[in-house]
């Protein structure tokens, strides 16, 4: 980890915000180098200023939390993510985990947690609050029986991951899309995934990807 994580903070509620900074403000390890209210905003400012990790609330106004994650990501790959939600809810972590999201941690947490999920994804590891935990332990092991991915399945898989829809993937592969759309059922298929982003959760937590 740095000796100091510079930190940008995008959070639309001026309380919430308020309440972020002043916690961060009190660690000598961490500093909030700058703040959006808005995703097109925390872009913005990332042209701007230099930063190693971004907080961000899952459910901003306009481009939302794991769009701005995703997009982030493609940017500036090096730039860590803490993900923060209100909300307890399997479909948001299986996206966010998707995205590119470092950390993912509930508002409601004890300052101390998030300290914790800010530090560890800075340091390079992931972070999930452990009340969501329980997501993926019981959502994304894969079965021992599993027939492997074909080596045409795993780049599909990949572009899922990256967040593109089966038109841009049947442009990347030169491919149709209804292969596409065929792939995508062996892969669900074989990793027994309810849909695209537990697939591409599962693959990346399995070291598929």
């Amino acid at each position: 980890m740095p000796e100091l994580v510079r930190i940008l903070l995008v959070e639309d509620h001026a309380f919430t915000r308020d309440g972020l900074r002043a916690t961060l403000s009190l660690e000598p390890d961490l500093q909030v180098v700058t703040e959006a209210r808005s995703g097109e905003e925390a872009l913005e400012l990332l042209e701007q200023h230099a930063v190693d990790l971004a907080v961000v609330d899952i459910g901003l106004p306009g481009m939302d939390g794991i769009a701005v994650a995703r997009e982030i990501k493609r940017r500036w790959p090096t730039v860590r993510i803490v993900m923060l939600t209100a909300h307890d809810l399997r479909e948001e972590v299986f996206a966010s985990l998707a995205s590119g999201a470092d950390a993912y941690c509930l508002k409601s947490a004890s300052p101390e947690l998030l300290l914790l999920a800010i530090r560890a994804a800075a340091a390079g590891s992931a972070y999930l609050d452990p009340q969501i935990a329980h997501h993926v332990l019981g959502g994304v092991r894969l079965p021992e029986t599993q027939s492997p991915l074909t080596p045409r399945e795993l780049e599909v898989l990949r572009l899922i991951a990256e967040g593109l829809p089966n038109r841009e993937i049947a442009e990347a592969l030169c491919i149709s899309v209804s292969t596409v759309k065929l792939h995508v059922q062996e892969i669900l298929l074989k990793l027994q995934a309810a849909d695209r982003t537990q697939a591409a959760v599962k693959a990346l937590r399995a070291g598929l990807l």
